[in-house]
């Protein structure tokens, strides 16, 4: 099932009806719904696909050819890349689709490829038309090695597309049998990735998804966290070691060196890495007069099942070897769980500010809505106009909220040099009876229940 991706495939579509031919490069993160996408805007018109190896050249032609000679072709076991292109470009009338899947197996491999590809594409302007999708989940390679590596034939791509997470809001529509509370928390664990997200039950509740399809050594998900880092990068040890590290509190450069050891270029370089994977972030706050109370270089686990891997399954994969799901869960996973959820759930609702930004409805037109991070606090959501107005919030995951939680983030906002001209309170669970009297007397105070969103 297609959710979330109207642009994306509207995108595909707008340059599918130019004239002409286009060479296009659409790429994302590994379960982010780049086949789903690709497949969907093919299915109606004249098209090949091909999965790339990781193999040399000539094992690649040999594998395309034998695919092509499967699906009714005629072809030499052994064709060139042009041979190839130019027996899909004759298969069909109109023009073509061709879609090639984890193509940086293909160029790096050799030269041949992209040189013969763009020297196709090149002599069929005045003839038959056909529009190359090439797809990567590489997204590092794509964004810091490919032109270097494609020299030349950079300047021939039309254009690129990279495939984002779905929002809180599509997996709301994906689970309609979970309520909105299991929505969050199957949002926390798996993320804005469909591909991960087709492993899950909305018939099941969420610890039976948790110890039926991650828990379980025979289940998909067992390793895909650990997965994820090992089929992009070397050096295994190392980066294990940095993930957990992250995943048990060290979230500062310092606090990296004191608990691995490693040098702090070491882990510069291998943080440097895992950002450019999008595994790892690194934590700016909101821009404010206060710079000196915010903490700086903050690193956290971006990918949320990478970080529900090495918070929970990485530390204690002896014990996933001799307990029972069901034992793991209640001793590791249930006693900080709703702990855990609540960093995302931040997530939830800044969407949700987004959303009604897109809309007009928000008392402010922020361009960004973040968070700032404090030496003394936090502040869950920050944004500003153009005039300076602002408006911050609090996401309140874990507890009822109260009229006290309302005055301590105006303190943090003070020690932050903000002037608050809004305030936005999320709660999981209800507010109390001093807050919601507040609300009814301050219009700059509006509260948002997890029902409202």
């Amino acid at each position: 099932m297609l959710l979330g991706r109207t642009s994306e495939l509207k995108y595909l579509n707008n340059y599918y009806d130019r004239e002409g031919s286009q060479l296009l490069v659409v790429y994302g993160q590994k379960r982010i719904g780049k086949t789903t996408l690709v497949k969907e805007f093919m299915k109606d018109k004249p098209h090949c696909y091909y999965l790339a190896r990781a193999c040399s050249e000539r094992e690649q032609t040999y594998q395309w050819s034998r695919q092509l000679i499967q699906d009714g072709y005629e072809l030499d076991p052994f064709p060139s890349f042009h041979d190839i292109f130019a027996i899909i470009s004759r298969h069909s009338k109109g023009k073509k689709v061709l879609v090639i899947d984890e193509f940086q197996n293909v160029v790096r491999a050799g030269e041949r490829f992209m040189q013969e590809l763009v020297s196709f594409v090149h002599s069929q302007w005045n003839r038959d038309e056909m529009m190359v999708v090439l797809c990567s989940s590489s997204i590092g390679w794509i964004e810091n090695s490919m032109i270097t590596r494609i020299g030349d034939a950079a300047y021939e791509l039309s254009g690129f597309l990279k495939i984002r997470e779905l929002t809180f809001e599509d997996i709301v529509q994906r689970f309609p049998n979970f309520r909105i509370e299991e929505c969050v928390e199957a949002y926390a664990i798996l993320g804005g990735f469909p591909g991960l997200w087709n492993q899950f039950d909305d018939r099941l509740t969420i610890q039976q998804n948790i110890c039926r399809n991650i828990l379980d050594v025979n289940s998909f998900l067992f390793e895909e966290g650990e997965r994820m880092l090992t089929d992009q990068l070397r050096e295994p040890g190392v980066y294990n070691t940095i993930m957990a590290s992250i995943a048990a509190g060290s979230h500062k450069l310092n606090n990296l060196y004191l608990h691995t050891e490693f040098s702090r270029a070491k882990i510069s370089v291998y943080l440097k890495n895992l950002i450019e994977l999008e595994l790892v972030e690194k934590v700016f706050s909101y821009d404010t007069a206060g710079k000196e109370n915010v903490q700086k270089g903050i690193y956290r686990i971006s990918h949320p099942f990478v970080d529900f891997y090495y918070t929970y399954m990485y530390p204690y994969l002896s014990s996933l070897q001799t307990c029972s799901v069901g034992e793991f869960y209640h001793r590791y996973i249930m006693p900080d769980f709703r702990k855990y959820v609540a960093g995302y759930y931040k997530k939830v609702c800044r969407q949700h500010l987004m959303k009604l930004n897109d809309r007009g409805k928000l008392p402010i037109m922020p361009d960004i809505i973040g968070e700032w991070v404090g030496k003394a606090g936090e502040l869950d959501i920050i944004a500003q106009d153009e005039e300076g107005k602002t408006l911050v919030g609090l996401c309140n995951w874990e507890r009822p909220t109260s009229y006290e939680d309302y005055e301590n983030l105006l303190s943090y906002a003070r020690k932050a040099k903000i002037n608050v001209d809004y305030v936005y309170m999320y709660t999981a669970f209800r507010f109390d009876e001093k807050l919601n009297l507040e609300s009814k007397i301050k219009p700059g105070l509006k509260l948002v229940q997890l029902s409202d969103m």
